[in-house]
């Protein structure tokens, strides 16, 4: 079983391609399963004073639904089409984003930490934040945002869990006990995590988890899918041989899926 559960498109606008690009490149790899999930929009900043092409506006994000699901229809029998959204996890948000959980038919929602307060640690115009801070104190602010999110309710599974890495700004000190306790939270509140395979395409050079993450979820039999998070059509399914490689590696034999909110496991 070939799957995708992590892209984004134009409408994000620091993607592009439209969607059924990416449901047509699907079936052109063989993908048995494709999630379109895309940003969920900016909450709290300002999109017009805040840095450009960050996430899609919130007046398209019923659009965004609406053309996922007549993909969905179109494509029935060559593809199947999971509707999702990459939701952020925003502290001091919470009533907002459960408000647009619950709104829309999701198959799926990922539960992600881009945001320390107004700072993207993941955007690459941002790393200059990281000049004069300590950075275990910001990994300790990270997950403890992480956990945060697992215990909402508002996600079916943690996206790229450890993403505060991707830029190599690692602190000198031990962040064992940080990793794994965003684990113990994720199998405490029931919820899958993924292997986001394109951290090999970033400064960091290492799939979301590491390997050593990896080993601990299968040790505490946390459920797990995979992802491209690809922004481009031509990167739907990027370096996923790879992390299929490296589940296997781990004793991994099975994938979760989604649908209408409900996880399955599918043999791969």
């Amino acid at each position: 079983m070939f799957i995708d559960y992590h892209t984004h498109h134009a409408r994000c606008g620091h993607a592009v391609g439209e969607l059924e690009e990416y449901v047509k490149k699907g079936i052109e790899i063989g993908l048995a399963q494709i999630g379109l999930s895309d940003h969920m929009p900016l909450l709290h900043v300002d999109p017009a004073t805040y840095l450009p092409e960050m996430a899609m506006p919130m007046e398209e994000l019923p659009r965004y639904v609406e053309e996922c699901l007549a993909l969905k229809e179109k494509y029935k029998g060559q593809i199947d089409v999971r509707v999702g959204l990459e939701g952020d996890y925003i502290e001091g948000c919470e009533e907002q984003i459960e408000r647009i959980v619950k709104a829309y038919p999701w198959d799926y929602v990922i539960g992600s930490v881009h945001f320390l307060g107004e700072w993207d640690i993941t955007d690459f115009r941002q790393t200059a934040g990281w000049e004069g801070k300590n950075k275990l104190a910001v990994y300790e602010q990270y997950y403890d945002a992480v956990m945060k999110a697992a215990a909402t309710g508002f996600y079916d599974y943690i996206g790229h869990i450890d993403v505060i890495k991707r830029f190599g700004f690692k602190p000198d000190e031990d962040v064992t006990h940080l990793e794994n306790a965003a684990l113990e939270a994720v199998k405490k509140h029931g919820l899958a995590i993924e292997l986001n395979a394109s951290g090999l395409r970033t400064p960091v050079k290492e799939m979301f988890p590491s390997r050593r993450m990896l080993d601990y979820a299968y040790e505490l039999g946390i459920p797990l899918t995979i992802g491209s998070d690809a922004h481009q059509p031509e990167r739907l399914g990027q370096y996923l041989e790879e992390a299929r490689a490296a589940l296997k590696e781990v004793g991994y034999t099975q994938l979760a899926t989604f649908n209408c909110r409900k996880i399955m496991l599918i043999d791969f």
